[in-house]
């Protein structure tokens, strides 16, 4: 008999009871489900880390701070009672990063580029033209690299370029009036910062008079992230005169870099952030600072995925029990066929394949239950908690997970089969044949 015939076979048998075979695929439907939904949402989650890890810089940003100011931020966070040393607090008073340091980070083996810039700020952005204004919380600087980053629309500033470019946050530009479709509008327009003199600042009567207004063009607009930096940002050539106009008058070793950025070989940063440590600077990847939020997701789904499972476990019990009692209510039946010729193996595969129906079709409904739940969620999360993260879909199914959890479930349930599918094959047709 072909194997099509076998499937066929198996499965007009479990409709021989229906509600026993319902029962039984419905223990297996939950526990499938319970393991698809968590896996659909460990994907969503990582996905829009991912896309936040791009949208700051990717697998080879570091950022980097002079090691002395690295230490004074933890003990500020630190409830430890420490001995107060005057030479320790001597040392630990250089908190920026020198030129020295600058020179052998630059020549360490994997670096490509290494930005120590002074601080820059900016106090309002005011499109050339109109006469609204917005104030500026935070400004942040475009890494050089081939770094991708998470944009709504248009491209990324260009740190390599002397042009002065910008990319806006999307709430700065819906407040400038672009919106949805209209946001490829804004992309090319020349805006203003309005940059303030530090020094200048404090000699002047009229504020307005201390700041100086440089034009940019508009470059990109950023997409909202709970991982992405605040606030607009700037290539290097903006940042850098910006930087100029905020220090002007300030002596120069007061403006000195706090922070710097690196874009380095991915194979080689745990290297690399040894060799920074060796030179006095401690270095940070985007996998360091949000480790523990994937290490945070990833328990709580894998508490999921433990209840799953052991939903599945009951299921398999149950799975046995069904076996087991179609094998003694179609005990005369497996002797009779045995007496027609049927082979152990043959009445051996046609109870496996029963089970192996079960685990099938628990896990389809699983399959299509999950999907139309998962496609209502993300609606509705899209237009209420998560309205203001576009690119956050929170449960993702991939084929690849799908198919692997239905053929781990169809396994689970065969091996669950195995010993009624056994005593099935074993019995004698002559016995069988007597039993009443």
């Amino acid at each position: 008999m072909k194997a099509l015939d076998i499937i066929k076979e198996a499965n007009q048998s479990l409709l021989r009871n229906k509600l026993r075979s319902f029962l039984t695929i419905l223990a297996i439907f939950i526990g499938s489900f319970v393991i698809i939904i968590s896996t659909g949402i460990n994907a969503g989650v990582n996905d829009f880390i991912d896309k936040q890890m791009n949208s700051v810089g990717g697998e080879g940003y570091l950022e980097i701070m002079n090691t002395n100011a690295t230490q004074q931020a933890a003990a500020m966070f630190s409830s430890e009672v420490q001995e107060y040393s005057e030479e320790e607090e001597e040392q630990s008073t250089d908190i920026y990063i020198t030129e020295e340091q600058i020179e052998k980070a630059k020549k360490i083996d994997g670096v490509k580029s290494f930005d120590a810039l002074p601080s820059a700020k900016a106090e309002y952005l005011q499109l050339v033209g109109k006469d609204k204004k917005i104030k500026v919380a935070h400004i942040n600087l475009v890494p050089r690299g081939n770094l991708n980053m998470d944009l709504i629309a248009g491209r990324k500033a260009d740190s390599d370029s002397d042009n002065y470019e910008i990319i806006l946050t999307q709430e700065i530009a819906e407040a400038f009036g672009y919106k949805g479709d209209s946001l490829d509008d804004i992309l090319g327009k020349k805006i203003y910062l309005a940059i303030p003199g530090t020094i200048k600042c404090y000699t002047v009567q009229k504020h307005s008079d201390c700041q100086t207004k440089v034009e940019a063009e508009i470059v990109g607009v950023q997409a909202p992230g709970v991982l992405a930096m605040a606030g607009s940002r700037v290539n290097v050539a903006l940042w850098n005169k910006m930087s100029e106009i905020n220090n002007e008058g300030v002596p120069k070793e007061n403006t000195l870099a706090v922070q710097a950025t690196a874009d380095v070989d991915p194979d080689k940063i745990d290297d690399i952030k040894k060799e920074m440590e060796d030179i006095g600077l401690t270095s940070m990847s985007l996998e360091d600072e949000i480790g523990s939020i994937k290490t945070f997701f990833d328990a709580m789904l894998t508490v999921l995925k433990i209840f799953g499972g052991i939903a599945l476990v009951a299921a398999s019990i149950g799975i046995i029990n069904t076996l087991l009692m179609s094998v003694q209510e179609r005990t005369r039946e497996i002797g009779l066929d045995k007496a027609l010729g049927m082979s152990n193996g043959r009445v051996f595969a046609t109870f496996a394949i029963e089970a192996i129906s079960l685990g099938f079709w628990g896990s389809l409904f699983g399959i299509i239950v999950s999907f139309l739940i998962g496609q209502a969620v993300n609606f509705v999360t899209h237009e209420t908690i998560l309205s203001s993260l576009p690119t956050f879909q929170l449960i993702i199914f991939r084929a690849v997970d799908l198919i692997s959890i239905t053929l781990i479930i169809m396994l689970i349930a065969l091996l669950a089969g195995v010993l009624p599918a056994r005593k099935a094959s074993k019995k004698d047709p002559i016995d069988s044949l007597r039993y009443e």
